[in-house]
């Protein structure tokens, strides 16, 4: 995938991550767009170390979408655990 089609998967990603865990996290577009590439690389990283598989294959398979918006959640879950405890 090119860095265009990163950007878009990571900002439809964290949209859709902060849709299914809704609360008052700070950081607007590009905190999101970040949130949602770096759940990708997460979600690909873990796919392929619990599966064997390279799950982020292409802008238009369904596993590197569940996988960028899985590490998304990861990464928001995380964030507010460690935001939490301050």
């Amino acid at each position: 995938m090119g860095i265009l089609a990163w950007i878009i998967l990571g900002l439809v990603a964290g949209l859709i991550a902060k849709q299914l865990l809704p609360g008052s996290d700070p950081g607007g577009l590009l905190i999101t767009m970040v949130l949602g590439i770096v759940g990708a690389l997460l979600g690909g990283f873990l796919g392929a170390a619990m599966f064997g598989v390279d799950p982020v294959d292409g802008f238009f398979d369904i596993s590197t979408w569940v996988a960028a918006i899985l590490g998304a959640i990861l990464i928001l879950i995380g964030y507010r655990a460690l935001a939490g405890r301050r």
